[in-house]
């Protein structure tokens, strides 16, 4: 009993650490993104954003890599074997340095074939976007080697010091975004480019000497190559590999598209949404990253029906973090766009919203996901996962082919979701005994009312009231009775307990007498 106050203090420690450099870091990031676009102009912006999601879909093996090694750390974290969890480190550095090494050879490989009339880019830019390109390896190569200290501080659950890096991070963006009118307009993209890059080396060597002091499995001087470990944790890799190969290609393969039917203008309304759904989405990864080490430790415990309950959790929270600031800006979408870019770009307010909606689609079951990783049993699950959202680029080809409107890709985006959503909850049940209708109970059923109740409270506003700042009003107002709802008709009785002790510690450690 004492253990679970331990990991729930801790889970609710973490939560209001991530919360409040949140709070700090969105914003800052949001108008780091108006700076920018206003400075590069719509078609430089979306050459970055084109070139940027084209260098994201080739480093897809970070994603694997950095999910695979949180899970083997967790998991030995759960058994106690302090000496796997130091050989697990020092092998997924030889990996990650290995990796790093092939991509950026990769990149240099397929440079001819990207700028030699794939890409939609006017002559007159193809220099600039290449350098941009090669500025954007580099910074891949750091962001790949630094997966292993990332992953060392979230086993550990150690959310402070990845907060103070995310916010020296945003405050670095905010200055580059600043410092970019200083140079002349044809110089801008490829000065931003080389800033971009020094924000990542930056970011490495906050990771890597924190972590080379903090903890003493993490050492890259003695190291040992264990070839079992290194196939095993490969072999998990490979099926993580496909499924962020997968998920990476529904979200940044769209650029591709719509660069091929609508140019790069179209691009810079699709990096503005995913600018959005990025900044927005954290308040449902952050759930999911304060949770995912519990649920991997669970699983080392062999308290399977605790992995599972924490995974409903992360599912259900993690739904109403995103949904309740989603929902309000879905329905003053037009407005703040306007006063956050002034120049909105064509397609901006559609992009954004349906992207919104697919992603609380995804966030229904996107808990599972953790508790698939935790037994270890991906093969199947990223297979099938991976390939559902995959399908989604043949489709969004064929409805542009036969003229639909760009925003239908995303439509059938959202549907997809629903898919790869029923997948999770049949494949969960089949391997670790999930019981789909104690899902259906605690995760959908319970945010139905909470759900309807915003959409009202959105509609009514926005249906009777019209004024300059209104969207103020309608945040405001419907998030007080979002959390309403969620409290009296969204907990089950467990996570009210739950929240109410997490509220007390706030209030007792607030109010406690200090020692001096």
């Amino acid at each position: 009993m004492r253990e679970i106050k331990t990991a729930s203090t801790r889970v609710a420690y973490n939560t209001m650490i991530i919360y409040a450099r949140m709070l700090i870091t969105i914003g800052m990031s949001l108008y780091s993104t108006r700076l920018v676009l206003n400075a590069l102009g719509a078609s430089d912006y979306g050459i970055y954003n084109l070139v940027a999601g084209v260098i994201a879909m080739l480093s897809f093996l970070n994603v694997a890599m950095a999910a695979s090694t949180q899970r083997y750390l967790s998991y030995h974290q759960g058994t106690g074997d302090y000496e796997m969890q130091k050989k697990i480190f020092t092998n997924s550095w030889i990996l990650q340095i290995a990796i790093g090494l092939v991509l950026v050879f990769l990149f240099v490989v397929v440079n001819p074939f990207l700028f030699n009339g794939f890409l939609n880019i006017d002559p007159d830019k193809i220099f600039v976007a290449k350098a941009i390109y090669y500025f954007m390896s580099v910074s891949v190569f750091f962001s790949i080697i630094s997966v292993p200290f990332s992953a060392l501080l979230n086993a550990h659950e150690n959310m402070s010091w990845i907060a103070v890096v995310n916010v020296i991070e945003s405050v670095i963006k905010l200055l580059i975004a600043l410092s970019l009118n200083w140079f002349i307009q044809t110089q801008r993209l490829i000065a931003y480019g080389i800033l971009m890059v020094v924000l990542y080396i930056i970011s490495f060597f906050m990771y890597t000497i924190y972590c080379l002091k903090k903890y003493k499995e993490c050492s890259i001087k003695n190291y040992k190559i264990d070839k079992p470990l290194l196939k095993e944790i490969t072999g998990f890799a490979g099926w993580n590999l496909y499924g962020a190969l997968c998920g990476i290609g529904n979200s940044q393969g769209l650029t591709l598209i719509l660069n091929v039917f609508f140019g790069t203008i179209v691009n810079a309304a699709y990096g503005v949404a995913n600018q959005i759904n990025g900044q927005l989405s954290f308040f449902s990864a952050t759930m999911l990253r304060v949770l995912n080490p519990q649920i991997m430790i669970s699983e080392g415990k062999n308290d399977r029906q605790r992995m599972l309950r924490l995974s409903m959790m992360a599912s259900k929270f993690g739904f109403f973090f995103i949904a309740f600031i989603a929902i309000p800006v879905i329905f003053e979408m037009s407005a703040i766009l306007k006063i956050w870019l002034k120049n909105v770009p064509e397609y901006a307010v559609e992009f954004c919203s349906l992207i919104l909606i697919a992603s609380m689609t995804q966030q229904l079951t996107f808990g599972l996901e953790s508790a698939a990783q935790a037994t270890g049993r991906i093969k199947i699950y990223q297979s099938v996962v991976g390939s559902i959202l995959l399908f989604n680029l043949p489709i969004a080809y064929l409805l542009l082919k036969n003229g639909f409107s760009a925003y239908y890709v995303f439509v059938s985006a959202i549907i997809i979701q629903l898919f790869a959503s029923a997948f999770r909850l049949f494949y969960l049940k089949i391997i670790a005994g999930l019981s789909v209708k104690e899902y259906f109970e605690r995760v959908f059923l319970k945010e139905i009312i909470p759900v309807l109740m915003i959409v009202l409270s959105c509609w009514t506003i926005t249906r009777n009231l019209d004024f300059k700042f209104r969207f103020f009003l309608t945040s405001i107002f419907s998030v007080i009775v979002f959390i309403f709802f969620i409290y009296y008709t969204g907990l089950c009785k467990d996570e009210k307990m739950l929240v109410n002790g997490m509220l007390k510690k706030i209030i007792k450690d607030k109010y406690s007498p200090k020692m001096i």
